[in-house]
């Protein structure tokens, strides 16, 4: 047996057979091979190479976005089971409301046509911009504020995507990309966020909620971003969930900070999820153009930092190094998480807006892992979303990335 195929704990044992959830077992599969193979010759490659028989191990520096959300429905039960068995020690539940003020797992409150089977159900008349086609293309919008918790739990997850060119519902829903996959898409079980820290404890993994910014006005029906914002937490303390062992996410600084403030235990490893993507004149590049210094940031409490990986890295003489913000994080003592690995496709293709800043250098799939071997060793990050995290699973593994 080798890393692609062993557990955890070297053997099963009858009672982890009888249980409901293998979380102990780690899968690998063939995809980080196949990413090894497609290296070139050198240091990193030999390095990756040498583990191929070592156990594959749980560590926080694998962490599932979404769950396994490249072929899983994400932030559902079979998404996060998924992201456990390929390692992952942190795994995300995006966190919004319904319209009586239940938290829930989706990635924004207005995400249900493209998430969920909603528009092929009765409830598509929840939606405050029913499917339609303008000029030839197609629109919706649905929210969770618009439902009831019981009227949510009776939607089904799918595969994150809209054809903007369908005609039909039908063609609507039916837009997954070609390297992403329907093959686990039958099955898709929303989750509240209370289900989703219950059955993370099973799993065995940490949790990283983010709260999202919400859709509608705040206050919602005199529920304010403090009541939000207290509430996520509320729900790890009434499951007796150890401040250490979450990693409370928002884009929204003065969140943050009212966790450091009002929850400093969770607030110590609160993360400030930072995106400059469409600011105007931000780069990573030039100190003078962030809202915040790195200093600021580290004295009002702030300990984690999450930039996206374009924020992280640039390219010099033909190799990916630290970007400013990256060096200026370190020297300030900001412990730095990023994302997201695999999650837009190959790169041999473009991958995404993640890729703009190393775009010249980063035309192959195996260059995930060049990548992401500079941001754990030169950037030092702690820790990587992935929406596949075999592949962070493998490296993590055999570096010895967040392993004692």
């Amino acid at each position: 047996m080798n890393i692609f195929t062993r557990t955890a704990l070297g053997a099963l044992t009858l009672s982890v057979l009888a249980a409901p959830v293998l979380a102990e077992r780690i899968e690998l599969g063939p995809r980080p091979g196949y990413l090894i193979d497609q290296l070139p010759a050198g240091a990193l490659k030999s390095k990756l190479e040498s583990c191929k028989d070592i156990t594959p191990v749980r560590t926080d520096f694998s962490i599932g976005h979404r769950g396994a959300a490249m072929m899983f429905p994400e932030h559902t039960r079979e998404s996060y089971v998924a992201a456990a068995r390929m390692g992952a020690g942190i795994v995300e539940c995006d966190v919004v409301f319904t319209a009586d003020k239940e938290l829930v797992c989706r990635h924004a409150q207005n995400d249900l046509h493209a998430t969920t089977d909603i528009l092929a159900t009765d409830l598509a008349e929840t939606c405050v911009k029913p499917f339609n086609v303008e000029n030839g293309k197609a629109s919706a919008e649905c929210r969770t504020s618009e439902l009831t918790l019981a009227e949510f739990q009776t939607l089904n997850g799918k595969m994150d995507a809209s054809n903007q060119n369908g005609a039909t519902v039908a063609d609507y829903m039916n837009a997954t990309a070609n390297w992403r996959t329907d093959l686990y898409a039958s099955k898709g079980t929303l989750m509240t966020h209370a289900d989703s820290i219950a059955l993370f404890k099973k799993l065995g993994v940490k949790f990283t909620p983010e709260l999202k910014t919400p859709a509608v006005d705040m206050p919602f029906d005199g529920f304010t971003m403090d009541d939000y914002a207290q509430k996520m937490i509320d729900e790890y303390k009434a499951a007796g969930v150890p401040a250490s062992d979450v990693f409370a996410q928002s884009f929204d600084l003065d969140v943050v900070k009212y966790w450091i403030e009002n929850e400093p235990d969770f607030g110590a490893q609160a993360v400030y999820l930072m995106d400059e993507y469409n600011t105007e004149g931000y780069s990573p590049m030039d100190e003078a153009t962030w809202p915040n210094s790195m200093e600021e940031l580290k004295a009002m409490g702030v300990n984690y930092i999450s930039p996206p990986m374009w924020m992280l890295v640039t390219t010099e003489n033909g190799a990916i190094v630290p970007s400013t913000l990256a060096k200026k994080a370190k020297e300030a003592d900001l412990k730095i998480i990023t994302w997201t690995l695999e999650r837009s496709g190959p790169l041999a293709h473009g991958g995404g807006w993640y890729f703009q800043s190393v775009k010249d250098v980063t035309t192959k799939d195996s260059d995930y892992f060049q990548l992401l071997d500079v941001l754990a060793q030169k950037v030092g990050i702690v820790g990587m979303f992935s929406d596949w995290p075999a592949t962070t699973t493998y490296y993590a593994s055999c570096m010895r990335k967040g392993v004692n």
